[in-house]
């Protein structure tokens, strides 16, 4: 396993990844209630779910959650945030192998690490974890490039600086491609706003959280939370910036026939 493969990029990271990583929004879930016909007694696998933060959201609404992640450092993150919530378990599995019993969950959820996993071998694993007729529900934060002098400026920043940032940054499928790996079990998407708002030390973890980051000790780290700190003085109206996103959602079943194959992977 090598420092940047997927399941172990932010290992030195969780502390700034609880800190400073953004929820999302409530919306999301009601909207997953009112038009997917989501209880609260559904049970939850909430795959590479890191340190937990998209599993509060579930756990908090009354579900019991299945944390599936590789990752040890993040798991035990996750288990020291969650552990007083009685629906709360930790499963160390990966999205493509998750040990979980056939049929045992009613939705599976992947929120940010989509775009780490294999297409092909996630639809298969989660359509087996699935009861029939359950729902996956694949969402994530994608973060604004522009429309700001702050937003430009950091995403301008991340590209001088980011260790590996254009081959990493903002993977994420496009609607069509997120529609044809649904297939016929496709049952809609919807995007809403959600915003962090940060004083410096925010921005700085927030920064800090992402593994295409120079750390400590990289010839980049210093001049690169310059750079930050000259932006952010910049740009600040009442000592804090605002990361805005758009939080993509998309949700379906799995349990048909039109799975897609290893020649057609996601962008």
């Amino acid at each position: 396993m090598t420092a940047t493969a997927p399941t172990e990029r932010f290992s030195s990271r969780v502390e700034d990844y609880v800190r400073h990583r953004p929820d999302y929004p409530p919306a999301l879930l009601d909207w997953l209630r009112r038009e997917h016909g989501v209880e609260a007694g559904w049970r939850v696998a909430d795959i590479g779910a890191g340190t937990g933060i998209s599993s509060r959201m579930f756990l908090q609404a009354g579900h019991a959650v299945a944390a599936v992640e590789p990752n040890a450092a993040m798991r035990a993150a996750a288990v020291e945030a969650l552990s007083g919530f009685p629906g709360f378990r930790a499963v160390d599995g990966s999205a493509e192998a998750t040990t979980l019993d056939d049929a045992s969950v009613d939705l599976v959820s992947a929120a940010q690490a989509f775009h780490w996993f294999d297409p092909v071998r996630v639809r298969a694993e989660w359509a087996r974890i699935l009861r029939p007729g359950g729902l996956a529900v694949v969402y994530w934060n994608s973060r604004r490039l522009s429309g700001t002098p702050f937003l430009a400026g950091y995403e301008a920043l991340l590209s001088e600086y980011g260790t590996d940032y254009a081959a990493v940054a903002e993977r994420h499928p496009d609607d069509d491609a997120m529609r044809r790996w649904f297939g016929d079990g496709w049952r809609g998407s919807v995007v809403f706003p959600h915003a962090q708002s940060m004083d410096f030390a925010g921005l700085r973890g927030r920064l800090l959280s992402s593994s295409y980051a120079p750390q400590l000790g990289h010839p980049a780290h210093a001049p690169m939370l310059e750079a930050l700190r000259r932006l952010f003085e910049a740009t600040a109206e009442a000592g804090r910036v605002r990361l805005d996103y758009d939080t993509r959602a998309f949700v379906g079943t799995l349990d048909d026939a039109t799975a897609p194959s290893s020649k057609e992977p996601l962008p």
